[in-house]
C-alpha cells in the first residue's frame, strides 16, 4: 500500500477531476487511494452490507455492492475496494463496448451493455482467482436475469460482454 501521509489533502481537494481520478482521491476528504464505499462496506462487515448499500441503486447496484462486500469483510475494505473499482470498470467498458465484436448497432451502453459487463466484473470477486467463467456460467446467467432490467440482450449475447469483464478482473 502506498504512503499517502506526505500529500496535502487540501491540495488534492482543489485538483482537477482527472488528477483526482489518477490519485483515486476521496471526493470528500481528499484522501488519495480512497474508496469510501469499499472501505465503509468493509467496516460494516461484508456482502450483506454491500448489497444493502447497493440496493439504493436497484438490482445492478445490489450486484456491485454485494460483490465488493463479499471480498471486503472486516477491516479489509480499503484493500478489496482497490482490487475492484466499479467506477473505473464502468468507465473502461463505456469507452470500449462499441469496439467489441459483439456490439450491435443502435444498442446503448447504459441500458443494454452495462448490466452485462457488471455481471462479469462484479461477480468475479466472489470466486477464487483460478475460477473459470465457463464453470460458473449458470450462476452468472441467473445474475444476468436478475439485473438486466430493460436490456435487449439475451444471455447468449450478454455473456460475451460478461466474459470480457470477468477476464479483465483476473
Amino acid at each position: 500500500m502506498s504512503d499517502h501521509n506526505n500529500i496535502d489533502r487540501d491540495a488534492v481537494k482543489n485538483m482537477t477531476d482527472e488528477t483526482k481520478s489518477d490519485l483515486n482521491a476521496d471526493p470528500i476528504t481528499g484522501e488519495p487511494g480512497s474508496h469510501p464505499v469499499g472501505t465503509g462496506v468493509g467496516g460494516l462487515g461484508g456482502a450483506a452490507a454491500g448489497a444493502a448499500i447497493g440496493s439504493l441503486a436497484g438490482p445492478l447496484g445490489t450486484l456491485i455492492g454485494g460483490a465488493i462486500g463479499a471480498v471486503v469483510g472486516g477491516g479489509a475494505g480499503h484493500a478489496a475496494a482497490e482490487a475492484i473499482d466499479p467506477t473505473q470498470e464502468e468507465a473502461y467498458w463505456r469507452a470500449q463496448y462499441a469496439n467489441s465484436s459483439y456490439y450491435r448497432e443502435g444498442y446503448d451502453f447504459d441500458k443494454d451493455y452495462h448490466p452485462a459487463y457488471a455481471v462479469g466484473y462484479a461477480s468475479r470477486a466472489r470466486y477464487p482467482a483460478d475460477a473459470r467463467f465457463e464453470d460458473h456460467e449458470a450462476e452468472l446467467e441467473q445474475s444476468w436475469n436478475e439485473v438486466k432490467g430493460e436490456s435487449r440482450l439475451a444471455w447468449e449475447d450478454a455473456k460475451q460482454a460478461s466474459r470480457d469483464a470477468w477476464n479483465r478482473i483476473k
